[in-house]
């Protein structure tokens, strides 16, 4: 027999090969054997891969909505503030305009003939003032004049702001109310008379000249105290 051949047996376990070189070669080719019988490994992922993408990908989407829930938080925030800014500078705006456009002529009361005064404001009730200003708008041409009386009164923390259609108004009409502002824990009018000193009622107390019911102040301080932005304070001169 030819040196380098071999020659295959039956072992206990394996089968045996012996060669001519005297060499056993039975393990050698039973790994090669069972080397051949392993199926190779798949290309996929293993669970384990994707549950940590999984975990990975939820902390990511978590990371992400935390952060937009807070820019849409931040946003009606600022929205927010925003809004009350403007309503404070419009409302402010209107009362301003109001007594800076005061206007000397009286009105006649409800019941009676008896005339109230072109201003009047007490510091105490509902009614904080009443007064009749000028200027008031009118693009629809409608028959009523640029007269306007109107109130203020404060109720419940809202500062309102009523009018009449007409000045000299019976107990039949209504006026239209409009809350002005909210958040109000206080509002107050101080007044200037013909003295440079400040009255905290209009007509001034004792006051019984002729022209009482139709006398107006040279100056109105404004002070509103709301709950957010604190004490706001205006002084307006009053024109003519």
């Amino acid at each position: 027999m030819t040196t380098g051949h071999c020659m295959k047996g039956r072992g206990a376990s394996m089968p045996v090969f012996v060669c001519l070189d005297g060499v056993d070669r039975s393990a050698d080719r039973y790994r090669g054997t069972a080397t051949a019988q392993v199926p190779g490994r798949s290309s996929g992922f293993t669970l384990i891969e994707v549950l940590v993408a999984v975990a990975i990908f939820v902390i990511v989407g978590m990371l992400a909505m935390t952060g937009y829930n807070e820019l849409v938080t931040q946003s009606d925030r600022i929205e927010s503030a925003a809004g009350r800014t403007r309503a404070i500078q419009t409302a402010m705006s209107r009362i301003a305009q109001d007594f800076a456009t005061l206007e000397p002529r009286p009105v006649r009361e409800p019941l009676g003939q008896d005339l109230d005064y072109v201003l009047r404001a007490s510091g105490t009730g509902d009614e904080l003032v009443e007064l009749t200003h000028s200027g008031w708008s009118n693009p629809a041409g409608v028959p009523r004049p640029t007269l306007q009386r109107v109130a203020y009164r404060l109720e419940d923390g809202k500062l309102r702001r009523e009018y009449w259609a007409v000045l000299d108004r019976t107990m039949t009409d209504e006026p239209v109310s409009v809350v002005m502002l909210d958040k109000v824990k206080s509002f107050s009018t101080r007044f200037m008379g013909a003295d440079h000193d400040w009255k905290d009622q209009w007509p001034p107390l004792g006051y019984s000249g002729p022209d009482a019911r139709v006398v107006r102040p040279l100056a109105v301080e404004i002070t509103v105290e709301l709950d957010d932005w604190g004490k706001i304070m205006r002084i307006v001169e009053v024109s003519g």
